[in-house]
């Protein structure tokens, strides 16, 4: 059998239920826990309904047994061995092009430069919300320059990029987080106008972001998956802005706080993500 050539191997559909996959973080995940095994030729993926497609030709439970440990509720669905017609057509070499190489560039660039503006007015304005909203910016970026660091890399370089990610990213949630202990604690006076003009600049950044991202958001999954990314951040961008409103007009720093918590969390799950990734085991040449 070691001796077959690629046109002999038979390479089989595999239909994956991932339950809990209902955001583009979680793609990225599973693409990067499965990426090195040399028997997956092609993965598909659907978000809105939960599926994963995996054109390959080894075992499908040996493919199911990379997936658990990243606790997203996979499971079988369906199995089975493709002919040579769909073969072909599953195989079809679909790659990244370089317009929509650039603008994934240009939209790494924009989130990067938001993340250091945003925590540092973040932090003169005793804001949370800006502070957790910078980090939110900084997990997209990280997503974002993973994706584009892959090109061409080993796995260890993508599993190596993906530790030291998810440990920056879980060191500034859990530094997110424990601002809004201490200052639930100690008491803050957040700017509420400042919080404002910060956040809207941030949502003229996510906007500009979506317009870059328009003419592909019905593209590929990466694609799509960066297009879904903006529009959170639009709404994240929102929350600030109206927790900036209620500040400025209750004297209360209750908006403030309730916000950045929520934000935080959302980082520091997206951190915890990445790092589950770096864990998964990668699949060595002479592995079978």
């Amino acid at each position: 059998m070691a001796n077959q050539s690629n046109s002999e191997i038979e390479h089989r559909l595999t239909v994956f239920d991932v339950s809990k996959m209902d955001c583009p973080s979680e793609e990225r995940i599973i693409r990067m826990a499965l990426e090195g095994d040399p028997t997956i030729k092609k993965l598909t993926f659907d978000l809105s309904s939960r599926r994963l497609n995996a054109v390959h030709s080894g075992n499908d439970e040996a493919l199911l047994g990379r997936l658990l440990p990243l606790n997203l509720g996979a499971r079988i669905l369906e199995s089975r061995e493709l002919d040579e017609v769909e073969e072909a057509l599953e195989l079809s070499d679909q790659r990244t092009s370089p317009d929509e190489t650039r603008i994934l560039r240009l939209v790494l660039g924009i989130n990067a430069s938001m993340f250091l503006i945003e925590i540092i007015v973040g932090w003169v304005a005793q804001s949370t919300g800006l502070i957790s909203d910078s980090l939110d910016m900084f997990a997209d970026a990280a997503v974002y320059g993973l994706s584009l660091y892959a090109v061409g890399k080993s796995i260890q370089h993508k599993h190596r990029a993906a530790l030291m990610s998810g440990c920056f990213q879980m060191v500034l949630a859990v530094g997110a987080v424990s601002e809004v202990v201490r200052r639930f604690i100690v008491g803050s006076e957040p700017h509420g106008p400042l919080m404002i003009g910060m956040a809207a600049v941030a949502l003229i950044a996510n906007v500009t972001c979506l317009v870059l991202l328009a003419k592909h958001r019905q593209g590929e999954v990466h694609m799509r998956a960066s297009w879904i990314f903006s529009t959170n951040d639009v709404i994240a961008n929102a929350g600030v802005i109206l927790a900036g409103i209620l500040v400025s007009f209750t004297a209360s720093a209750w908006p403030d706080l309730i916000i950045g918590s929520m934000i935080a969390v959302v980082v520091f799950s997206g951190a915890i993500r990445i790092l589950r990734i770096a864990r998964v085991p990668t699949v060595s040449k002479g592995e079978k």
